[in-house]
């Protein structure tokens, strides 16, 4: 069977192919009820400020993944066409096509928590301390560009409609496993697939559940490359170090400011690979190691002059 070869204006399929649209009512349904339970219950489940800057990041990253939609697709129906080979358009070739995207979207995932240049592009998800479905509308405006890690997809020989399809429906699961309604599923379901619980764990700030679960559908990716952390005690959500604002334009880029301050200060060019490369948090710089130095001596002296007063208070 000869291979199919797209041409750019085909590209204008995609807007057919959309089905975010159509999961917009049971999203504002899904919102509504976990609020009202909220209510209800007691437990608080939404910030109003969180809300709103989630709502604003939400929308404008709607508006540039439309923008952008073609641009990136476009790229894929290019290595598509560019390889001697394609994965047939049959139901066994959908599950083929989702199983890479989940891959690809593991190791995007992993390596946004390994890497600070990454992690600057996913930050903002991780800056609530809330646990609810709003959350996921929290995605930096800057993570289109980790489209670079799914283009393994496209050249094994997968058309860009077959991975838009499975793209959006791996995107539209995570919506779900943002909350707090849903406890654990039955033993089967938490085995292969992402859940509640399994996210949970992942939004956590708690030392044991720091860089774990990755897995964006199926959590066997984080059995197989062991990062997988079940739910224990009770997450505590957010970033280990609490940006403390909800403006949405400084949680979309304070990451990338402080950055690019690092790289300012960096005295070679293996400090600025390793500010970029190196974990988040790592004191990899002279001035970072100065900083950090300063801070401790700081703190050191407060202990000293503290001591005196807590013996006189006894």
């Amino acid at each position: 069977m000869e291979k199919q070869i797209f041409t750019f204006d085909e590209l204008k399929q995609l807007d057919d192919l959309t089905i975010m649209h159509y999961a917009v009512p049971v999203i504002v349904l899904s919102v509504v009820v976990e609020w009202g339970v909220g209510v209800y219950k007691k437990k608080n489940y939404y910030h109003k400020k969180d809300f709103a800057a989630a709502l604003t990041i939400g929308a404008v990253n709607a508006v540039l993944g439309g923008l952008l939609k073609v641009w990136l697709f476009g790229l894929a129906l290019v290595i598509y066409n560019l390889v001697p080979w394609a994965m047939p358009r049959t139901w066994w070739g959908f599950v083929v096509c989702f199983l890479a995207v989940d891959f690809c979207r593991y190791w995007a995932h992993r390596i946004s928590h390994e890497q600070r240049f990454w992690w600057a592009t996913h930050v903002t998800h991780h800056s609530s301390e809330k646990m609810n479905f709003s959350v996921s509308f929290r995605t930096g405006w800057t993570q289109h560009i980790k489209f670079v890690f799914f283009l393994p997809v496209p050249m094994l020989g997968i058309d860009p409609f077959t991975f838009f399809i499975c793209h959006q429906v791996a995107v539209l699961y995570q919506f779900f496993v943002h909350t707090e309604l849903i406890k654990k599923l039955p033993a089967p379901v938490e085995y292969f697939f992402v859940t509640p619980s399994h996210h949970r764990v992942h939004h956590g700030s708690n030392p044991q559940y720091i860089d774990k679960n990755y897995g964006s559908t199926f959590i066997f990716w984080d059995r197989l490359f062991g990062t997988f952390q079940a739910e224990e005690e009770r997450p505590v959500y957010g970033l280990t170090k609490p940006v403390g604002s909800y403006n949405p334009v400084y949680l979309v880029f304070h990451e990338w400011v402080d950055i690019w301050r690092d790289l300012r200060h960096a005295k070679s060019a293996k400090e600025r690979w390793n500010i970029l490369f190196k974990p988040p948090g790592a004191v990899v710089a002279t001035h970072q190691r100065e900083q950090s130095g300063e801070i401790k001596a700081a703190k050191k002296e407060e202990q000293v002059y503290a001591a005196p007063d807590a013996a006189g208070a006894a």
